[in-house]
């Protein structure tokens, strides 16, 4: 404490300086209206910008907390479009699509912890395991399309492998105005060709089907693991020889599977009971 007051013994003429120029200062602002509205007005100028500088600090540090709400709230309306799609799906026919059925599809949000995307077979790990309810087979998705299939569960990880795998394939439906207008259907089978993760192969799409590049692709309502609906990507070339029944046709993927963040986990809570009575009946008929 000693030290402190006579260093400020020691500065005692310019301290007497500063408080005489800041008294004088108050003084002219004081007691001139230019220079009180100046200095009002910068003043203000600088507090804006000072405060506006602290909230998007502030802003900036609640990013990771925003970005969860948003995700978990996107995973709430994924599940209600779903439910829409499935009481949508039979618009205008005699049967009526039970609550159960429409209802069906669960979501549960996961962060993608590892990728690969330049292999054969390619996977991703997630953040959610057993203990968060997530099984083999279970559907991955993103917001902006279909990801891949749980392949395995610890207890606090899985292991998904996408659709750029060599043996993934996701039964897809092509959709445009001039096959909704015939109330026709094309239908077939996406797989990766092993090449490009940009690019699947949409395989059994008929040759004399209306559809065209730059058409969507989306899931199926033949699909238990996905919702129907999902989007794949758009036809970005097709062609078709002579002597060929189907379309050769390459989809640019929706999904950026380089740039991966999070995911949606999907849980048919009647796929079991599906495979089940599918498998009954192909026990049956052997």
């Amino acid at each position: 404490m000693s030290q402190l007051f006579r260093l400020i013994f020691r500065i005692r003429n310019f301290l007497l300086f500063v408080i005489l120029e800041l008294i004088s200062f108050w003084l002219l602002v004081k007691n001139n209206h230019y220079w009180d509205v100046s200095f009002f007005n910068t003043s203000n100028f600088y507090a804006a910008k000072t405060l506006e500088s602290s909230n998007y600090v502030k802003n900036y540090m609640n990013l990771g907390s925003v970005n969860d709400q948003l995700i978990a709230e996107n995973a709430q309306l994924k599940k209600a479009v779903a439910s829409m799609q499935s009481f949508k799906a039979r618009e205008g026919d005699y049967y009526k699509v039970d609550s159960t059925f429409a209802l069906r599809f669960e979501f549960k949000v996961a962060k993608v912890v590892n990728n690969t995307v330049d292999l054969s077979k390619n996977y991703l790990t997630i953040d959610k395991g057993t203990l968060d309810g997530i099984e083999p087979g279970m559907g991955v998705i993103c917001p902006q399309g279909v990801v891949g299939t749980v392949m395995q569960c610890s207890e606090h990880f899985s292991r998904v492998y996408s659709i750029l795998h060599s043996e993934s394939k996701v039964s897809s439906e092509i959709k445009n105005a001039a096959l909704r207008k015939k109330n026709d259907k094309a239908l077939g089978i996406a797989i990766w060709g092993g090449l490009n993760p940009s690019v699947i192969d949409l395989t059994t799409i008929d040759r004399f089907k209306s559809i065209k590049q730059g058409d969507s692709v989306v899931t199926s309502e033949q699909n238990v693991i996905f919702p129907s609906g999902t989007m794949l990507g758009r036809i970005r070339k097709l062609s078709v020889k002579q002597d060929q029944a189907f379309f050769d046709i390459e989809v640019a993927l929706a999904t950026d599977f380089r740039n991966l963040s999070y995911v949606y986990v999907v849980n048919n809570k009647l796929k079991k009971e599906q495979e089940l009575l599918e498998q009954s009946t192909t026990e049956v008929n052997k």
